[in-house]
């Protein structure tokens, strides 16, 4: 009698950077029977690069060049692809809306320095874990929406995680923090950063950001054998 056969998930996890964008970098998880020209189409969805005018590299983790994906009607497979591989879009359009680093150009912009005091007392409407406060007397605390435990989403990349940590953390900067323990080996440490211990979780799976990234809800594990995701 034959053994029901489960299909195997041939999904990768990869890094994304971008050519124009020194501080963009996403993670995706797709498959690997996912053409070159399908991945352009998506990926300009996510930098602002038309994928007419998109050169793909594949990286390894170190960072040296692979391959170009340079076949259009080729699937990822073709190019061998491992998880912590990362696609570099190079754009080749000299208008584009990213050339230049335009974007990114903080240099002109006026620094304003905020006390404590009045950072803690900001009369404004502010959105934690993608929830808009109501109350007129706003809480500008994030642990009044985000709990040690709830299931999360963080962004750049949509990473599902747990929070295991909320509140202010003087030597990572002002303000406050909310630490994750993600479901995937995505961050970069163990819930130690600096020599101080925020949380606990395994190696390469904590990472620490501003609530303003971190959305709590009814996020469950990703099941691995569920199509594509970007």
């Amino acid at each position: 009698m034959s053994k029901l056969q489960l299909p195997s998930d041939d999904s990768v996890l990869l890094l994304v950077t971008h050519s124009n964008l020194s501080t963009f970098a996403a993670d995706i998880r797709i498959s690997q029977q996912t053409t070159v020209e399908a991945l352009k189409d998506k990926l300009w969805r996510k930098t602002g690069t038309a994928a007419s005018s998109m050169r793909l590299e594949l990286r390894d983790d170190t960072g040296a060049k692979v391959a170009d994906l340079d076949d259009d009607a080729a699937p990822l497979a073709a190019y061998a692809p491992y998880n912590g591989y990362r696609i570099h879009v190079v754009d080749l359009d000299p208008s584009s809306v990213t050339s230049g680093g335009w974007l990114e150009d903080t240099s002109l912009v006026d620094k304003y320095k905020m006390s404590d005091e009045a950072y803690d007392k900001l009369d404004i409407r502010k959105a934690y874990g993608g929830i808009m406060l109501q109350s007129q007397a706003v809480a500008t605390d994030p642990r009044t929406v985000l709990q040690v435990g709830d299931r999360c989403e963080v962004e750049p990349g949509a990473k599902r995680g747990t929070v295991k940590f909320v509140g202010r953390a003087e030597a990572l900067g002002r303000g406050f923090w909310v630490g994750v323990q993600y479901d995937e080996p995505l961050g970069k440490h163990d819930g130690m950063v600096k020599g101080i211990r925020f949380f606990e979780c395994p190696q390469g799976h904590g990472a620490i950001v501003r609530p303003e990234k971190v959305k709590v809800g009814d996020f469950p594990e990703r099941d691995p054998f569920e199509e594509e995701e970007i």
